[in-house]
């Protein structure tokens, strides 16, 4: 039996006419009738019997019309979940997820694929960049969010956005009084940095920052990540310079200033992913990523 057969057999079973079936089929009735002829006998059961009218259905031909039906319907639906999957609206994705990114960005991203995707399910992963690397050369993910990514010949990247670096203060400091902070009085200021591991990283960058001004940062702790970093300020354990992500944590005793004449006080956050990769999931999640890109434009 051909899906062919079975969409004719279902159009006479549905007009229970041979003229009127052949016609919203588009072909002639001497065909369509053979291919009726040739179901019938394959199965060795009549499925019409004619009639002044036309055709009914014998008591094979309406148990075959309900399974042909429902046949139909998952082929058809086969065919579209293919089409949606080709297209990259269907299927699956992992992604690696860590840092200031998670509490601003990332997850307006995700609503975006999301709103445009809702065949895709999605799943996160928290990891460090060496863990996303890693699980991105072994296939365990299709992509990760990070910043100050180095080269490799293997992983590519897309940016998303380049926020200000802020400043962290308690409510209490001195500096806490001024619009904004310029990065010379930072001097001997302890400060709360993060975070600690593999580099480069975005300790590099304020390291970087602060020797452009003269002088190195004075390191009172080095942490995991933007929220330990934003409650040990809140404790009184020194300034922080974080992404502009960041300052959506409303932590009492807390406020975020920007810092003054420092064009250069900014950090990427980019989606990594293997070069190599051509599925058609990935290239549609890109292109909601430089969709949002575009739209946040000069934002920071």
């Amino acid at each position: 039996m051909e899906f062919r057969q079975l969409k004719y057999f279902i159009a006479v079973a549905e007009e229970l006419n041979i003229g009127r079936a052949a016609a919203r089929l588009h072909i002639s009735q001497p065909p369509l009738t053979r291919q009726i002829q040739q179901l019938e006998e394959e199965f060795g059961a009549q499925l019409f019997l004619r009639t002044a009218r036309g055709v009914e259905l014998t008591q094979a031909g309406e148990t075959f019309l309900r399974d042909a039906r429902n046949i139909r319907d998952l082929m058809e639906q086969a065919g579209e979940r293919a089409r949606e999957a080709g297209q990259g609206k269907q299927g699956r994705m992992d992604i690696g997820i860590f840092g200031s990114g998670i509490l601003d960005v990332i997850p307006k991203v995700l609503h975006a694929f999301r709103a445009s995707h809702p065949n895709v399910r999605i799943a996160l992963h928290t990891m460090t960049k060496k863990e996303q690397i890693e699980a991105l050369r072994q296939h365990r993910i299709s992509v990760g969010f990070n910043r100050m990514l180095a080269p490799l010949p293997d992983i590519s990247s897309e940016l998303v956005m380049i926020e200000s670096i802020m400043v962290a203060v308690s409510e209490r400091h001195p500096l806490a009084a001024k619009p904004a902070i310029l990065l010379k009085e930072l001097v001997n200021q302890p400060l709360i940095l993060f975070p600690s591991g593999a580099r480069p990283s975005f300790i590099d960058k304020i390291w970087a920052l602060c020797a452009g001004e003269g002088f190195e940062p004075q390191i009172a702790q080095e942490v995991g990540d933007a929220p330990t970093s934003v409650a040990l300020v809140a404790a009184g354990f020194g300034l922080s310079l974080v992404p502009e992500a960041a300052t959506s944590l409303s932590v009492p005793g807390v406020v975020y200033r920007r810092l003054a004449n420092a064009p250069d006080a900014v950090i990427d956050l980019s989606c990594i992913y293997r070069t190599d990769d051509a599925s058609p999931i990935l290239q549609a999640f890109l292109q909601t990523i430089r969709d949002f890109r575009s739209r946040n434009e000069g934002r920071h």
